[in-house]
C-alpha cells in the first residue's frame, strides 16, 4: 500500500460510510471538489487535526460497511482528518478486526483460546473450513478469545453492509457456525444474560451484590431498573457531594478488579486534586484475558448499573465527559449500552443537567477493535486518541497526564458497579463483605472442565475450592489456572487457596481479573501452555524488545520441547527462565511482564515437562 497520498479514490459506499460518520466535507482539502476557493487558502487543518480520535470510529464505518479497508477508504480518511497515511496504515494494521486486504464481506471468527480449545475448538474449525470453503463467500479466522467461555466453543460471524450485523454461535458446532455465517440475521437468538449467572435464581437477594438484578430487570427498562433500586445511589452521591464520595469509596476499601488492585479512592483522590483541566473518566471494558467474560455479562444484563456508575465516578473526580471503551466481539453488550445511554439521556440522567443537580456529564462509547494490549490504560488512551493501542511510560501517570493529555480516573465494569453498593449500604457495611485487605464481593469467571461454567458472585475470603463446588467440577481435576493467560496454575490438592488478593499471593499464584478455568485430566498440558504463548507472541504490541523478542523465543521453545521431557528438555526449560526474567524485568507494561508466569507455574508446580 502506498503510504503517502496517492492516486486510490473511495468507492461511492466507503466515502458514504465516512461522511455519515464525519459529515460532509468543506473543502477539498478534505476531500470534496476543488473550488477557486480553495486555492486562495487552507481551511479545515488545525480542527480536522483536533479530530484525529476519529480514526478508529472511521476505521470502524468503512470496516462494517465494506469489510476492509482499502488504499482509498484510507486516503480519504486521512484527508478527512489530516492524518498522515503511513501513521493510519499502522493504526488499521494494528488491530485484528480489521484488514487492509480484501476479503469476504462476511468474516467468521471461531475461538480458538483456552476454554474453546479444551471444548473442542480445533474439531470445529476443521469442521467449518471444510463446510465454507473457497467460493462460499464466507471467511475464517481462528480468534483469540472471544469472551464467551460459560458457552465454549464459540464462533462469531461479522457480515458487513449498513447496517452490519453480527451472529453469535456458542456454544457452537459445525451446523451452527455455518448459519450463522451464511443467515445471520436467522442465527437464533443468544441465550439471557441471566444463564451466565448459574446463582441466579438459587441464590437468595442478600446473597448477591452486583449480580442481584441480572435475570431479574429488563435491561432495556429504565423503569425497570429505577424499581430495583437504579438511581439511588446517584441521589446520595449529589446528597454527600464529590468529596463524600471519595470518602466513602476510600472508606470502604475498594480496589481496582481488573487485577492491579491498585486502591480507587486514592486514584479518583489524584484526579479530582489535579488543577488542569477538563477531568476525564474512562471505562475499560474491554476485557481481552482469556477465560474473562464478567464485564460482558453486567453489559448484557444490567447495562443501566454501569451508566449510573460511571456518572456517579465522573461527579466524583470532577470529569463531565465520559468514555466506555467497549471490545469489539461485543455486539450485544455495545447494543444493550447504546439503547442505556440514549434512555439516560433521553430521561435527564445524562446530559448538561444531570438529576436537576447542575452536572453536566455525558458517555461516549469507542469500541475496540481486537487487541489485548488496550486493556492496559495507557495504550487505551492511545487507542481512542487515534494512534496504535501501544503503552505510555509511566510517570507521568493517568491522573496527571492521561487522555488527551488531561488528569483522567479509568476503571473497569466490575470497579464501577462496586461503587452502587458502596453507596447504598454505606461504606463500614459494604467493608464488612470479605476480609481486612480485600473487601466487598468479587465476580469470577469460571470455565473449563465444570458443570455450571459462568460468573459467580462471592464475597472476598472463600476459598478456591468452595467456589469450584459451586461450579461442579467434571471428572479428574488435573489443574486450575487463576486470573487467566497472565496468570498462573495451581494443583488439585492447592484449593484451600482464599481467593483474596493477599491469599493468593501468599500462595505463589494471583487473583487477577477473576478468572478460574478449571482443566481435568482429559487435556493436554503442553499444547494449553503453547497455545498461551501464542497468545502472547500475536498479542504483544512490539514496542519493547524484551516482549517482541521474548514472546517470540517462548513460543519458539515450548514448540521445541512440546513432544520432549525429561533431560532433552532441559536446555529449553532453562531458555525458558532466562527469556522469562528478561520479559517480567524490563518490558515496559504488564503483558511482557507476565507473559511467563503461566508457563513458569505449569512447570514448577505441575511438572508440565518431566
Amino acid at each position: 500500500m502506498d503510504l503517502r497520498f496517492g492516486d486510490s479514490k473511495p468507492t461511492d459506499e466507503e466515502r458514504a460510510a465516512i461522511d455519515t460518520l464525519l459529515g460532509p466535507p468543506e473543502s477539498s482539502w478534505e476531500g470534496a471538489d476543488r473550488s477557486d476557493a480553495d486555492l486562495r487558502w487552507a481551511r479545515g487543518g488545525r480542527e480536522a487535526r483536533e479530530r484525529r480520535d476519529l480514526l478508529l470510529p472511521g476505521l470502524h464505518a468503512v470496516n462494517d460497511r465494506i469489510g476492509w479497508i482499502s488504499e482509498g477508504a484510507l486516503d480519504y480518511l486521512c484527508r478527512r482528518l489530516t492524518v498522515p497515511p503511513a501513521e493510519a496504515y499502522g493504526v488499521a494494521t494494528f488491530y485484528a478486526m480489521f484488514s487492509v486486504k480484501p476479503r469476504p464481506a462476511t468474516v467468521l471468527h471461531v475461538c480458538t483460546d483456552l476454554a474453546c480449545a479444551a471444548a473442542g475448538a480445533s474439531e470445529l474449525c476443521a469442521g467449518v473450513e471444510a463446510r465454507l470453503g473457497l467460493g462460499s463467500g464466507v471467511g475464517v479466522e481462528r480468534s483469540p478469545c472471544l469472551g464467551l467461555c460459560e458457552r465454549a466453543p464459540a464462533a462469531l460471524a461479522i457480515k458487513a453492509g449498513d447496517p452490519v450485523r453480527t451472529a453469535v454461535s456458542a456454544p457452537a458446532t459445525v451446523e451452527r457456525a455455518v448459519l450463522a455465517a451464511s443467515s445471520p440475521d436467522s442465527a437464533p437468538e443468544e441465550p439471557s444474560a441471566a444463564l451466565a449467572v448459574p446463582q441466579a435464581g438459587r441464590a437468595g437477594p442478600e446473597e448477591l451484590v452486583l449480580l442481584s438484578r441480572v435475570g431479574v430487570v429488563d435491561p432495556a427498562s429504565l423503569d425497570d431498573y429505577r424499581a430495583h433500586g437504579g438511581y439511588t445511589a446517584l441521589r446520595q452521591a449529589f446528597a454527600i457531594g464529590p468529596a463524600g464520595v471519595i470518602r466513602e469509596v476510600t472508606d470502604a476499601g475498594l480496589v481496582g478488579r481488573g487485577g492491579a488492585a491498585f486502591p480507587t479512592g486514592r486514584k479518583w483522590q489524584a484526579t479530582a486534586s489535579q488543577p488542569d483541566h477538563p477531568h476525564y473518566l474512562v471505562c475499560n471494558a474491554d476485557e481481552s484475558e482469556p477465560g474473562t467474560f464478567k464485564d460482558r455479562v453486567v453489559m448484557e444484563g444490567d447495562p443501566y448499573s454501569l451508566v449510573e456508575s460511571m456518572t456517579i465516578a465522573g461527579y466524583a473526580v470532577g470529569a463531565h465527559k465520559g468514555y466506555l471503551y467497549l471490545r469489539g466481539e461485543y455486539p450485544r453488550a455495545l447494543e444493550r449500552m447504546e439503547h442505556a445511554i440514549g434512555q439516560a439521556r433521553a430521561r435527564g440522567l445524562l446530559g448538561d443537567d444531570v438529576l436537576g443537580q447542575g452536572y453536566a456529564f455525558d458517555i461516549e462509547i469507542r469500541r475496540g477493535a481486537g487487541a489485548y494490549i488496550c486493556g492496559e490504560e495507557t495504550a487505551l488512551f492511545n487507542s481512542i486518541e487515534g494512534y496504535r493501542g501501544e503503552p505510555r511510560s509511566k510517570p507521568p501517570f493517568p491522573v496527571e497526564k492521561g487522555l488527551f493529555g488531561k488528569p483522567t480516573a479509568e476503571n473497569n465494569v466490575e470497579t464501577l458497579v462496586n461503587v452502587l453498593p458502596i453507596l447504598t449500604m454505606g461504606a463500614q457495611a459494604y467493608a464488612a463483605i470479605g476480609t481486612g485487605k480485600s473487601t466487598g464481593p468479587k465476580l469470577f469467571c469460571v470455565s473449563g472442565s465444570v458443570d455450571r461454567p459462568g460468573i459467580y458472585e462471592l464475597p472476598f475470603g472463600a476459598t478456591l475450592g468452595e467456589l469450584l463446588d459451586l461450579a461442579g467440577v467434571r471428572k479428574r481435576l488435573r489443574a486450575v489456572l487463576l486470573g487467566g493467560a497472565a496468570g498462573g496454575f495451581v494443583r488439585p490438592d492447592e484449593l484451600d487457596i482464599p481467593l483474596t488478593f493477599e491469599g493468593t499471593r501468599e500462595a505463589g499464584a494471583t487473583l487477577g481479573s477473576g478468572v478460574v478455568l478449571a482443566f481435568d485430566d482429559t487435556v493436554p498440558l503442553p499444547r494449553l501452555l503453547l497455545r498461551i504463548a501464542e497468545f502472547f507472541r500475536d498479542e504483544s504490541c512490539g514496542q519493547c524488545v524484551p516482549c517482541r523478542v521474548g514472546t517470540v523465543r517462548q513460543e519458539e521453545a515450548l514448540h521445541r520441547i512440546v513432544d520432549r521431557t525429561g533431560a532433552a528438555a532441559a536446555s529449553d526449560i532453562a531458555l525458558l527462565r532466562e527469556v522469562g526474567r528478561a520479559m517480567k524485568d524490563a518490558s515496559i507494561c504488564g503483558l511482557g511482564q507476565t507473559a511467563w508466569n503461566a508457563v513458569e507455574s505449569a512447570i514448577d508446580r505441575l511438572g508440565a515437562y518431566e
